[in-house]
């Protein structure tokens, strides 16, 4: 049981939201420190230009970010809805199995009735 189970519909919502923010607020501040760890070796460059580059070297780890998050959201995805889809055949599976031994059983004390 995870801490989301037992929370109201909107309680859940706005947890996910608060949580998206934080994580994206992360990955901002992770790119920032990335963009001046790079630059912080190009002495040649003037402040603008660092700016500059920290700035474009920035959006672009956060769109590796971003890409990165989506491929894992649907690979989320496709892994519930395999799992949903085999979890469906098994407790078909299962019942069928229940139903049959049920059968048998009934089968099984009709003929001993009818043997009496």
């Amino acid at each position: 049981m995870t801490a989301m189970e037992g929370l109201p519909v909107d309680l859940r919502a706005f947890h996910n939201d608060v949580e998206g923010h934080l994580l994206a607020a992360a990955a901002h501040q992770e790119a920032r420190r990335a963009a001046a760890r790079f630059t912080s070796g190009l002495d040649w460059l003037s402040a603008e230009q660092r700016a500059e580059v920290e700035r474009r070297f920035a959006a672009e780890h956060l769109g590796l970010a971003r890409a990165s998050w989506q491929r894992t959201a649907r690979r989320g995805r496709e892994l519930r809805d395999e799992y949903e889809a085999l979890y469906r055949r098994l407790r078909a599976r299962l019942l069928a199995l229940a139903l049959l031994a049920v059968a048998m059983v009934v089968a099984a004390e009709l003929a001993v009735l009818v043997s009496v």
